[in-house]
């Protein structure tokens, strides 16, 4: 009995078992032959793709408007892994066929390996970061040579020796460039920007035999005016690995185009735009309708604070004058080693950058298009003078010296030091003056620029003291300007242990005409004659003036005037008597005899229709011999709007320069006079700051 239940119940089980399997197989006949058209018609119309809409990036444009970055379409060079060979020789043959075509018709294409292009090869000038970069990445030591990192690359690569030096040059950069962009299934690489019509036709004819290649139209980044200012506003490119990791939080993607330096960097969040969103419908793999589920916002326009025209003309100025001491044939040629130099010019009133040119400088399109060569010219023009160069002050940095000595009772405008031309408190360091000045107050030492008044002065203080006020004024500190800068630094004997050198107490004089190891840059020399202007107030200084919609239609922000600091005027005239002292340095008798007037009007400062305020400066390079020329200043003296710096390394007479940007801001026309090339000997004598 036991028996039969226990099969009983074994065959109800089986019943159950094949009842639930009949109605399966009645579902599934239902779904494959009475609704599987249904079923199958729904798959073919809910099939849908998300394609992104790139945005278009903000424009920059110059104070009253003008264009100075904008944006056009063009056709662009991409690979696509998924359709690209994977094996060494491939990828290879590849990259060698695209690069013939573009190298036929003259296109560049992108390669930042830093590295020459030809034999001998040897690293890049200014591109040390990449260079060390390059041999970690490599896996190569820190001494290994650029021929060293090459050969590594070829046979990291598979490049074939057979080729020829520049073929696998070529390969060994683009493969390197890869690599630095990720390229991979998820992020093309684009091989070459905006290229021509008629390249494009070349490459799309011969696309059967380059595999992966494709010819895509996008936004295409125009740098208008490319040469004015190139520093400060700076190029874009595509996402390294790196930035991409700190980026993608803000939904930035590996084959995305990004602000690379100055302020395509710096206002990189406001100029980038929004992506959008394209929903696309597909029936059999083709597509039956699309629609924008999420419009793309364009990014904001930048307006500088930079005058187009007038950045152009301060450029001119600086160029001329070094061209001029180049040729000038005076008694003692210190002008002919000239190669460089740097001018600032600040808005008094705001801290708005109005100019800051550079010398040497280059036009972006030249550095997008022929990077090696600019990258190769002489005296390092990439460098952005007039924000990172630093240099020792000279006497211009007498004013500094001159507020902290008043405003702390060390000195005052009856006290009086007498000059005989050789300092003598100690008897084994007796520094020289330039001149004998006899006894003389503060106004007139700053006037005839008296090195003895300000060694005695200095002595007094002591270095702390002085860097004090340095501080204050802006001099070894951070400026905060969109576009970043060197910091610099005021000696002390801190100072000069950093640089393992021994502090010695005659070092202190040395501190207080702006020379030993105090280095400081063009912005931050500017910013101290606004401060002095301003009587105290410091402004930050700024390059953005404000932020407009994409077509300038409505303002986003504007930037306000904001003050760091305030320097207080503990006598109630202390920066009057700097100023005093500055505008009787633009008045002395510095250009010459009296009878050479007519021959030097276009650099007289006496008769301009309001007064001038300057102070200039002789800071040694190497040696005595070896000087450079600088000046600070700001006009009118006595309701300041504009204030200046200057800087010509390894030159004289950067006073010359401070005419023609006065007279450049305020007449509009950009008037520049020609440089003289030659002078006699008598007509040099008695220029010298």
């Amino acid at each position: 009995m036991r028996k039969f239940f226990e099969r009983l119940r074994a065959a109800f089980f089986f019943i159950v078992i094949l009842a639930a399997m009949g109605m399966c197989a009645v579902d599934l006949m239902k779904i494959q032959v009475v609704d599987g058209a249904e079923y199958l018609e729904k798959a073919k119309t809910t099939r849908q793709a998300s394609q992104i809409i790139t945005s278009p990036r903000g424009e920059i444009v110059d104070i009253n408007g003008n264009e100075i970055v904008s944006n056009k379409t063009g056709f662009n060079v991409v690979i696509e892994k998924a359709f690209f060979p994977s094996d060494s020789a491939g990828i290879n043959r590849i990259i060698l066929g695209i690069a013939n075509i573009l190298k036929e018709d003259g296109v560049a294409w992108i390669d930042t390996l830093p590295i020459t292009q030809n034999r001998p090869y040897s690293y890049l000038e200014a591109r040390d970061s990449d260079a060390i970069k390059l041999r970690k990445n490599i896996e190569l030591q820190h001494y290994a040579t650029a021929e060293d990192c090459l050969i590594e690359l070829y046979k990291r690569y598979g490049i074939d020796e057979s080729l020829g030096d520049e073929e696998k040059r070529i390969i060994a950069g683009v493969r390197y460039e890869m690599f630095l962009r990720s390229f991979s299934l998820s992020n093309r690489y684009t091989f070459a920007e905006d290229i021509p019509m008629d390249t494009v036709v070349r490459l799309k004819e011969a696309a059967y035999t380059l595999d992966g290649m494709d010819i895509v139209e996008e936004a295409i980044r125009v740098y208008t005016a490319g040469d004015v200012a190139p520093h400060l506003i700076g190029t874009v490119g595509a996402i390294n690995a790196e930035e991409y990791s700190e980026n993608k939080a803000n939904g930035y993607a590996l084959n995305d185009v990004i602000g690379k330096s100055g302020i395509e960097k710096a206002m990189e969040s406001k100029l980038r735009g929004t992506k959008g969103t394209r929903t696309l419908e597909l029936l059999n793999g083709a597509v039956v309708s699309d629609m924008v589920t999420e419009e793309a916002v364009p990014g904001n326009t930048i307006k500088l604070t930079l005058d187009m025209n007038y950045q152009r003309k301060v450029q001119e100025i600086l160029e001329n004058h070094i061209l001029w001491l180049n040729n000038q044939t005076s008694y003692n040629k210190k002008g002919e080693n000239a190669n460089a130099g740097a001018i600032v010019v600040l808005d008094v009133k705001t801290g708005a950058l109005l100019a800051a040119a550079t010398a040497p400088t280059y036009d972006i399109n030249d550095y997008l298009t022929d990077y090696a060569s600019v990258i190769n010219r002489e005296n390092t023009p990439l460098v952005n003078r007039a924000t990172n160069g630093l240099y020792r002050p000279g006497s211009t940095f007498k004013t500094v010296t001159a507020t902290a000595a008043l405003n702390e009772g060390f000195v005052n405008k009856s006290s009086m030091i007498f000059c005989g031309q050789k300092y003598t408190y100690w008897d084994d360091y007796k520094p020289n003056c330039t001149g004998w000045h006899g006894s003389i107050n503060v106004v007139t030492a700053i006037e005839k620029s008296c090195n003895i008044f300000f060694y005695e002065v200095g002595r007094l203080m002591g270095p702390y003291m002085i860097e004090s006020y340095a501080n204050q004024y802006g001099l070894g500190n951070d400026c905060y300007l969109e576009t970043g800068g060197a910091k610099g630094k005021i000696a002390t004997p801190e100072t000069m242990q950093q640089v393992n050198q021994e502090w010695q107490a005659g070092l202190v004089v040395q501190v207080a005409i702006g020379q030993s190891e105090t280095a400081v840059t063009p912005l931050q020399m500017a910013v101290q004659a606004s401060t002095i202007a301003n009587k105290g107030v410091r402004y930050q200084p700024h390059l953005v003036d404000s932020v407009y919609t994409y077509n300038m239609e409505d303002v986003v922000s504007v930037i306000e005037p904001e003050i760091m600091l305030t320097i207080p005027d503990k006598t109630g005239e202390t920066f009057d008597l700097v100023t005093q002292g500055m505008k009787q340095a633009a008045a002395f008798a510095q250009y010459g005899y009296p009878t050479q007037k007519d021959y030097y009007t276009p650099y007289l400062l006496t008769d301009l229709p309001e007064a001038a305020a300057i102070k200039t400066g002789t800071p040694q390079v190497t040696s005595a011999e070896d000087t450079s020329s600088a000046f600070i200043g700001f006009y009118p003296a006595d309701d300041p709007e504009i204030a200046f710096s200057g800087m010509v390394e390894h030159g004289e007479y950067s006073k010359f320069m401070i005419r023609q940007l006065i007279e450049a801001y305020y007449n509009k026309n950009y008037s520049v006079p020609k440089p003289v090339i030659a002078r006699t000997e008598e007509a040099m004598a008695g220029l010298a700051d």
